[in-house]
């Protein structure tokens, strides 16, 4: 890998999980066209959620980062970025009360279009077709038409991120972000949720927090914090094409930044450390994600580490552990015991989702429980190495699917027909959601409390 880098330096290097575009002349002129459009997100909000990440990686923070597996442009509507963007808030809210922690709040929204698959091809029936990469590539029908690779389809990726940005940022800065608001949408979840019992305790104390800041003037008449948040997006840096389309130079710095998204990731498929997605991730001065699954040795995570932060900058990589419930005590210590014998600063993630996908009839699905397995897995390593769990990764919507079994209402294999609307990979509702971010919170405020409690003993 040569060390100087430019936005297209990865197309010298091999690459995994690209596309066959039939007409690479008309790939080239989409690419030239977007390279003309406005950036989707700009340096400056992009460094702020660096710092951000800062300290979660001190453990003066907690990331929440969730979303939908592909987004699709079929089901772009205000309604769907609005239910979303609600329980996305609630989820927030109940691990900064519940938790005792800051939130960093990152959605894969606005942008999560490509995904990888397993398999070049797929077969139904006899018939074997071009494998369905994303919205941003062809279309999920099954028929050769549908299944070409189309890049125009970039055009619509790119419009549809920008209208999503848009509504995002303005339920973000006008009033819908409101904690009263996102504390009233909470309360309705409590109260119809077979476990509301479980959660009371919690929505008394947000109650009587909220009732406080209000005796003492404490408003969003009177203070916007109140009623605004901080909301960054993310996705899989895949379609390296439309990636390298999108970096610009900063004016203020000089430095290269992707303007598609805040914070990008590399897959579990694509994190070859001599291949074009780290090549081009090495460049980009975004915080960077970096999915690691059971093949990840230490060996390897510290090269790709060397790659991606040679400066070891607080903020700048994640680590997205998705090991799978009954992987994680198994793969996990190794990797942070090199990682703290180097040295590093990183911000480690949980991904419950991928590595606990099951087959269930014709349906993919994940089992709730084995969710919060990986999750409670993934805190426990950490309190037993004495380093900081720093976030959770989910995917998830805040529609009423019935996509993953289990949780409170207890969904079954048989209910999963009723409402299974995934274009790719089995999402958590919006209940299952907040269920997560309920019990993700426990184990949150006890880390804190397990972490801090040293730092006391040394100030006696």
């Amino acid at each position: 890998m040569g060390e100087r880098w430019t936005p297209k330096s990865w197309r010298h290097l091999p690459i995994e999980q690209v596309p066959a575009y039939p007409d690479t002349a008309a790939l080239g002129a989409v690419e030239s066209q977007i390279a003309s459009f406005p950036p989707l997100v700009f340096a400056g909000e992009a460094r702020k959620l660096k710092a951000a990440l800062a300290r979660v990686s001190a453990g003066q923070a907690f990331l929440l980062q969730g979303g939908d597996c592909a987004e699709s442009f079929d089901e772009h509507s205000a309604d769907n970025i609005r239910d979303f963007f609600r329980v996305f808030l609630q989820m927030a809210m109940v691990l900064t009360f519940a938790g005792g922690s800051p939130v960093v709040k990152v959605g894969r929204i606005a942008g999560q279009f490509a995904k990888p698959r397993s398999s070049p091809t797929e077969t139904l029936e006899g018939v074997s077709l071009p494998s369905y990469r994303g919205d941003i590539v062809n279309g999920i029908g099954f028929s050769e038409e549908a299944r070409i690779p189309d890049p125009r389809r970039q055009l619509e990726a790119y419009r549809q991120s920008a209208a999503t940005l848009n509504l995002l940022r303005a339920f973000a800065t006008g009033g819908y972000a409101n904690l009263e608001n996102a504390h009233r949408w909470m309360l309705g979840f409590v109260k119809d949720s077979p476990q509301s019992s479980r959660y009371q305790d919690v929505a008394g104390r947000m109650t009587d927090a909220l009732d406080f800041m209000r005796a003492i003037g404490i408003n969003p008449e009177t203070h916007p914090e109140v009623r605004t948040t901080d909301f960054y997006t993310s996705h899989e840096a895949l379609l390296l094409g439309y990636e390298e389309a999108l970096t610009r130079v900063d004016s203020t710095t000089g430095d290269w930044y992707a303007t598609s998204g805040h914070m990008l990731w590399i897959g579990d498929r694509t994190r070859q450390p001599d291949h074009a997605h780290v090549e081009y991730a090495r460049g980009i001065r975004n915080p960077i994600g970096l999915k690691c699954g059971p093949s990840m040795k230490a060996d390897g995570l510290i090269r790709l580490i060397d790659l991606l932060n040679p400066e070891n900058e607080p903020g700048r990589l994640s680590l997205i552990c998705r090991f799978g419930a009954d992987k994680v005590g198994e793969h996990l210590p190794a990797l942070i015991r090199a990682v703290e014998r180097e040295g590093r600063t990183v911000v480690w993630i949980c991904d419950p989702m991928h590595g606990n996908t099951v087959a269930a009839g014709r349906y993919k699905t994940r089992p709730f429980e084995r969710v919060m397995q990986e999750i409670e897995g993934f805190f426990g390593v950490h309190r037993a190495e004495g380093t900081i769990a720093g976030g959770i990764h989910l995917e998830m919507t805040g529609k009423d699917v019935t996509e993953c079994t289990g949780g409170a209402r207890a969904l079954t294999a048989d209910d999963l027909q009723d409402r299974y609307h995934t274009y790719c990979d089995p999402r958590l509702n919006a209940e299952q959601a907040l269920e997560v971010a309920f019990r993700t919170a426990e184990l949150v405020k006890a880390e804190r409390s397990h972490v801090e409690a040293p730092r006391l003993d040394a100030a006696e």
